[in-house]
């Protein structure tokens, strides 16, 4: 067995990207700095900028129905399927990124059935509510009480929308229908009105799912208006003064434009696609809308006319479900059916002409709520700044793993989406990464496996070539890592020089060769390439392919329980290797230098060793010398999905450092394994589902592992950090043990007493009291025989009184030190008012509880030693009887042996 490595390694969780949004109501504030969206139960208050979490509000156990966001981010409205409405008041930090403080203003149930939607006026202060049974409720947000009530029919509420009315030339308000400015004026004869004038134009405005809006004044309490035209949900409704209209938008395929003044139809549109989102933009000349299609249309308000040129309809992925537009923001906020929110541009509009055509918005950025299951991942480029996600679509997610800097493009931050590539028809299983980073392997469930291009210098992201062949789908894919000679073009450009090959392994059973076109090649050519050659290598599912650093040999894992190792040129098998007693997940050759290790049998050379991981919840070394196992590590309670090869130590590190590898399961851990010594070194716990993908840097050996649970986590190597911080600290431990020594020596008690306790030394503290207890000369007056003790014991912290009463408590239940406890509880309840020490500010979650109950047990004690002192006393008493009548026996035998003989009469009195 091979030795112990002499220090423990460690890994820590560094960073970790997760889903900010998994569908449901999303808010931004005004400044579209704060951006709220529902994740699960819970609610997430999310930097736009940075990316950055600013606070998670705990959801009540029920799912999210809706949620707003004033717009002076003032105050966060949650409610939920168990029918209640948080309000919760927010305190923005003024240090920028910083978390915002947030505390639960009230609890309301607002409605008899789930609130649906939620508006909030630009004042921040009224808050409308929606429901299912057709009720509306204003309410006074700081206030939480209902100013208004609207009953409509009993329709679910789908829209709403505060908006103040232009006032006209004669101070009145418009905005009020021929047939109810006449009800108004019959009112008017015989009802007073009410006095609150400023709010005389507030009008709210509502839609059902009846296809009706209904124009609610807020002044008069009543229902201005009903405009009945469409048919169908209305999704969106938006006012501009300076148009002074309303437009509607609804799943009818269509959009109107109202009149403000007579509420009469100015101009109907068929969109031709059932519209979730819609606005007025700027001034109000121009309307945006989103829907099932995908795409963000422009609208002249005018005349009605299409800005933006055709746009063919996208995936139902694609399709939008809500949008956000805000004033003097310079961008259309859309959120899509993948949960994926997208800032569209919208700069190109300010110079719009009436007569202009314009093309699709550009799209500012794209952000991925979720990341759905992290299927496989692998880091891009030389300097390893993008991380490419294979996330359970048809599409690979590229992210940013750059730390943003002020000044810097704000989509640059940790985490943010760069680009996607799509191309592929079905779910990627599988991907691989060549050596520069510049050039990745998908394969997906569409039988086919592409070769993508990643410039993000020239941001290029582009599929080079597409090989198709396979019967069923792809579950295994494999690129070179064999670096080019230093003096080749390959080495020095490699964006111009593709990998050489590429291995495909399927469901068909069959391993397939393509040889990649070259970047001249691929642009002449007309023919999709074919394989070079098709292997029949497994009698089950393909699970993994990894080609060895030098290019010759590659391994293939299957669900048959084997692994078979390849010659790369002629495709034949050169060795098998058997074991598993469950399917093969993953392989991976050990990288180039690494050093040998000892297996069971003995050392093994380090350049011919396979990792693989399998269902049968192992992990398995072998040899490529004889294939035979070398070792198992067994520790994973469900199936291993994952193995990686850690960075191999350097060779003056290798006395000090063993060779280690990590693995990931399905029981959602990673576990990092010492290769010499068979030992599982940590376990790394962050995940809450499978964990499917793994890799690490190899430079800094970071692991990185992606889950089913969204998440991907970053952990840093903090081995050196962990053994310089264990020598620092036990130096630093040494040197006080000699400082005590040394102070307990000098008579330094204030010093002693006082490190004592700040080093958690009970015995020294104990015996530093005992000595100060049982001095012969105790100093006339001191209350525990020092008086230098006796000032240190009155001017302690409250932490270390505190903690002293720890020790007191600990030393009381021991018939042998609770003399020296009682004196020195004795000195503190002398040197302190009963105030204080009743009042001490304990640190820790129970404060005031775990102060009693250290008081209790002192009670209880010296309650205990007390009884037990006044037995002694009760049989001390007849000890001294029997004593003295003991002397009296004595001198009795003296008196009788004096006279020789004792009378009758003694005897009998004796007896």
């Amino acid at each position: 067995m091979a030795n112990k490595s002499p220090h423990q390694t460690t890994f820590e969780a560094e960073r970790t990207i997760q889903p900010i949004y998994t569908g449901g109501s999303v808010a931004l504030d005004q400044s579209g700095r704060i951006l709220a969206t529902t994740l699960g139960e819970d609610a997430l208050l999310t930097d736009l900028n940075t990316g950055r979490q600013l606070a998670r509000i705990e959801g009540d156990g029920e799912l999210i129905s809706t949620l707003t966001l004033t717009p002076s981010a003032s105050h966060l409205i949650i409610c939920s399927r168990s029918l209640s409405m948080r309000i919760f008041s927010l305190q923005p930090s003024p240090v920028a990124n910083a978390e915002i403080k947030h505390s639960l203003l009230r609890t309301l149930k607002p409605h008899a059935t789930p609130v649906i939607v939620l508006a909030v006026d630009q004042t921040s202060t009224l808050l409308a509510t929606g429901a299912a049974d057709g009720v509306i409720k204003v309410w006074d947000i700081q206030g939480g009480f209902v100013t208004h009530t609207f009953r409509g029919p009993n329709v679910l509420v789908s829209a709403l929308h505060f908006f103040e009315l232009v006032a006209s030339n004669n101070n009145e308000e418009t905005g009020i229908s021929a047939r109810n400015r006449k009800k108004d004026r019959r009112k008017s004869e015989g009802e007073s009105e009410p006095q609150n004038e400023a709010a005389r134009g507030f009008r709210l405005a509502s839609g059902s799912q009846d296809g009706k809006v209904r124009i609610w004044d807020l002044y008069k309490r009543t229902c201005a208006s009903v405009l009945d035209s469409h048919v169908s949900d209305i999704r969106a409704l938006d006012y501009s003064q300076e148009e002074n209209g309303l437009l509607t938008a609804s799943r009818d395929k269509t959009i109107m434009w109202w009149d403000a003044k007579t509420w009469k139809v100015r101009k109907v549109v068929p969109v031709l696609e059932e519209v979730e989102a819609a606005g007025f933009i700027g001034a109000g000349n121009l309307t945006y809308t989103g829907g099932t299609n995908g795409n963000i249309r422009i609208w002249q308000t005018e005349n009605g006319r299409e800005v933006t040129q055709s746009q063919s309809p996208k995936s139902e992925a694609d399709a939008i479900l809500d949008g956000i537009i805000l004033p003097d923001l310079p961008f259309i906020l859309t959120i899509q059916s993948d949960h994926t929110l997208v800032l569209h541009s919208i700069t190109a509009l300010q110079e719009l002409g009436s007569t202009d055509t314009i093309p699709p918005l550009d799209e500012i950025r794209r952000i991925s709520g979720t990341h759905d299951e992290i299927i496989d991942l692998g880091y891009l480029l030389p300097d390893r700044s993008l991380l490419a996600l294979a996330t359970n679509s048809e599409e690979i997610r590229i992210v940013s793993l750059a730390e943003s800097e002020e000044g810097s493009d704000a989509s640059t931050y940790f985490g943010a989406d760069v680009a996607q590539l799509r191309g592929h028809e079905d779910i990627i299983i599988c991907l691989d990464i060549d050596w520069s980073g510049n050039w990745i392997a998908t394969g997906a469930k569409d039988n086919t496996a592409r070769l993508w291009r990643i410039d993000p210098t020239n941001e290029s992201f582009s599929c080079h070539t597409v090989f198709e062949g396979h019967a069923e789908s792809l579950g295994a894919i494999g690129l070179p890592h064999s670096i080019p000679p230093e003096s080749s073009a390959a080495f020095k450009a490699p964006l111009g020089h593709p990998p050489p090959y590429l291995l495909t392994g399927s469901q068909d059973r069959t391993i397939k060769r393509w040889d990649v076109p070259s970047m001249q090649g691929i642009s002449t050519a007309r023919k999709a390439p074919r394989a070079l050659y098709t292997r029949k290598a497994h009698e089950k599912d393909i699970n993994a392919i990894d080609i060895n650093y030098t290019g010759q040999l590659f391994a293939s894992a299957s669900q048959d329980r084997t692994v078979k190792i390849w010659l790369v040129e002629e495709g034949e098998v050169q060795g098998v290797l058997r074991g598993h007693r469950r399917g093969v997940w993953s392989v991976k050759f050990a990288p180039k230098d690494m050093p040998n290790i000892v297996g069971d049998s003995g050392p093994a050379a380090g350049k011919g060793l396979v990792l693989t991981g399998s269902g049968d919840k192992t992990v398995k070394i072998w040899s490529l010398s004889d294939f035979s196992c070398l070792r198992t590590f067994e520790g994973h309670t469900n199936s291993v999905l994952k193995v990686a090869w850690l960075r191999v130590p350097k060779p003056e590190d290798r006395g000090r450092r063993h060779v280690h590898v990590a693995s990931a399961g399905g029981d959602g851990l990673v576990k990092v394994w010492d290769a010499s010594t068979g030992e599982a070194e940590c376990t790394l716990d962050n995940h809450e589902d499978r964990v499917w993908a793994l890799t690490v840097h190899p430079v800094t050996n970071m692991i990185v592992s992606g889950s089913g649970d969204s998440t991907v986590t970053f952990w840093k190597d903090t081995t050196s950090a962990t053994q310089a911080a264990t020598t620092a600290a036990a130096t630093q431990f040494v040197e006080q043990e000699q400082e005590l020594q040394n102070y307990i020596h000098s008579g330094s008690y204030r010093s002693a007493i006082t490190l004592a306790l700040q080093l958690n030394h009970p015995g020294r503290l104990l015996s530093l009291f005992t000595s100060v207890v049982t001095t012969t000369s105790p100093e006339e007056g001191s209350l525990c025989g020092l008086k230098a003790v006796d000032e240190v014991l009155g001017s302690l912290s409250d932490d270390q009184i505190f903690t002293l009463l720890l020790r007191i408590r600990d030393w009381n239940t021991n018939a042998r030190t609770a003399p020296v406890a009682q004196r020195i509880l004795w000195t503190l309840v002398k040197s302190y008012p009963a105030s204080r020490l009743s009042n001490l500010k304990v640190k820790g979650g129970k404060g005031d509880k775990s102060l009693k109950e250290v008081l209790d047990a002192l009670r209880v004690y010296t309650e205990r030693h007390y009884k037990r002192m006044e037995e002694l006393v009760d049989e001390s008493y007849l000890v001294e009887y029997t004593l003295r009548e003991m002397d009296g026996l004595g001198l009795l035998d003296q008196v009788n042996g004096s006279h020789g003989v004792m009378d009758s009469e003694q005897d009998i009195i004796m007896v």
